[in-house]
C-alpha cells in the first residue's frame, strides 16, 4: 500500500510525522524560503524535513507568481503599470507574510490561490 499522507492535505496545521523539535529547527530556514530566491534554503539545510520542503515549495510557488506578475505587468503598457503591477504586488507582498507567519508559527497552511501546486515533493 502507498503512503497517502503527502496528498490531499491542503490546510493542514502541524505536520503529524515529525517532531516538534525538528520543527523548531527548520522553522527560521523555512521562514527564509518565502524570500525570493531562498527557497532552496530548507532544502539544503534540512533535505530530510517535510515541513522544510513543504515551505520551500510555497516559497518556490510565490517567486514564480511574482515573476509572472511583474513580466505580465511591465509587458502590457498602461494596464499592466497601473493596475496589474501595482496590485500583483501587493498580493504578492499579503502572500509572503501569510508564508513568513506560517512557517514562524509552526503550521503548514498553503497559501490562497497559488499554494495548491507541488513542484517539491
Amino acid at each position: 500500500m502507498a503512503d497517502d499522507t503527502s496528498k490531499g492535505n491542503n490546510d493542514t496545521t502541524n505536520n503529524t510525522n515529525q517532531g516538534a523539535e525538528d520543527i523548531d529547527q527548520v522553522k527560521v530556514m523555512a521562514a527564509l524560503a518565502y524570500v525570493g530566491i531562498l527557497f532552496f534554503l530548507p532544502l539544503v539545510t534540512n533535505p530530510d524535513s517535510q515541513f522544510g520542503k513543504f515551505h520551500a515549495n510555497q516559497g518556490l510557488l510565490l517567486l514564480i507568481a511574482g515573476i509572472i506578475i511583474n513580466t505580465v505587468g511591465a509587458a502590457i503598457p498602461l494596464i499592466g503599470w497601473f493596475i496589474i503591477l501595482p496590485l500583483g504586488n501587493i498580493f504578492t507582498l499579503v502572500l509572503f507574510v501569510m508564508g513568513l507567519v506560517n512557517a514562524l508559527n509552526k503550521k503548514m497552511q498553503r497559501l490562497p490561490l497559488i499554494g495548491g501546486f507541488d513542484i517539491i515533493k
